[in-house]
């Protein structure tokens, strides 16, 4: 297919996009998949949620991730466009993925401008695979927060949930050709996790998984299997780790070598053993985002889409 991923891609993007948000506050559309919206938004919360996202984005910077910052849309009431890896990804042969979003007011964050902006930048996108269609069937896949992709290897790791659909998912695979690894997980109380990130990150080197959270235990063999299969550690979290958003963590070629981004609180909650061993595979670079975290139920890894995209020559 024209424009589709037939190569291998690296696994670890040097750029990151960001959206600062201008309308930041709880959801309602979304809370009922969303178990990790813990508290309401405050008057205060969308300055809060400014200042946690240019710490992030500083953070990045300083490790030597090139951050691509798009302002939020000052004229729509869009209280997650902080999360724009849910709408868009961006791969190596210059394909961008635009996907199908449960929540209305989440559709609203797809911008043809981020993606003008990003080519003015110097970036090559040849081919945009529109797969929002899907919402009209009822089906949807939102972005790297459903898909947790093993680049290298061409497979698509995914959590099925309300935002997470297999048919969906299906239809990404034939368009990027890649092989799908679904299973389902579920928090302390048996609810289906709304996204596959929050269970799972996958680095050059590792993947960190809560395999407590898979609640067949085929299905976790068949996993942990696979990752095992593809030359990874495989860092076992717990479920404490995991409320504390320590699964959504995302690996970035920095200026000296690969970083580990993940939030203040996700760090505070790692076992010693846990740290050392995603140390031994970045340098942890972090930041305090307890406002998005609490509110908005997402983190750092959230926060990022990869920019995979070639270069224009010069």
């Amino acid at each position: 297919m024209n424009g589709s991923v037939q190569a291998p891609e690296p696994q670890t993007a040097p750029a990151v996009l960001m959206v600062r948000p201008a309308h930041f506050g709880r959801n309602a559309e979304t809370a009922g998949s969303n178990f990790f919206q813990r508290s309401a938004a405050g008057a205060e919360a969308a300055l809060r949620a400014q200042h946690e996202f240019d710490a992030l984005a500083l953070a990045l910077a300083s490790a030597g991730v090139r951050v691509h910052q798009f302002a939020g849309q000052r004229g729509a009431a869009l209280p997650d466009e902080v999360f724009p890896n849910n709408w868009l990804s961006l791969h190596a042969d210059g394909t961008a993925v635009l996907y199908p979003m449960l929540a209305p007011n989440r559709r609203q964050e797809r911008r043809r401008d981020v993606l003008a902006g990003l080519e003015a930048c110097g970036y090559a996108i040849e081919h945009v695979v529109d797969l929002t269609a899907l919402e009209a069937r009822g089906q949807y896949l939102e972005g790297t927060g459903s898909l947790v992709l093993d680049r290298a290897r061409r497979v698509a790791y995914a959590c099925l949930s309300p935002r997470t659909h297999l048919n969906a998912l299906g239809e990404f695979a034939r368009a990027l050709r890649y092989e799908v690894a679904p299973f389902s997980a579920v928090d302390g109380a048996g609810r289906p996790i709304y996204h596959t990130n929050v269970v799972i990150s996958l680095g050059t080197r590792f993947a960190a998984l809560c395999t407590a959270a898979i609640a067949s235990s085929e299905e976790r063999h068949s996993v942990v299997a696979r990752l095992e299969a593809s030359q990874r550690e495989v860092i076992d979290l717990s479920r404490a780790e995991l409320e504390s958003f320590a699964c959504n963590v995302l690996e970035l070629d920095g200026a000296r070598g690969p970083v580990v981004a993940l939030s203040a609180a996700a760090l505070r909650s790692l076992a010693a053993p846990t740290r050392r061993a995603l140390e031994r595979h970045g340098r942890l670079v972090t930041a305090d985002i307890a406002t998005i975290e609490r509110i908005g139920g997402g983190s750092v890894r959230c926060m990022l889409a990869e920019v995979f995209l070639p270069r224009v020559p010069m």
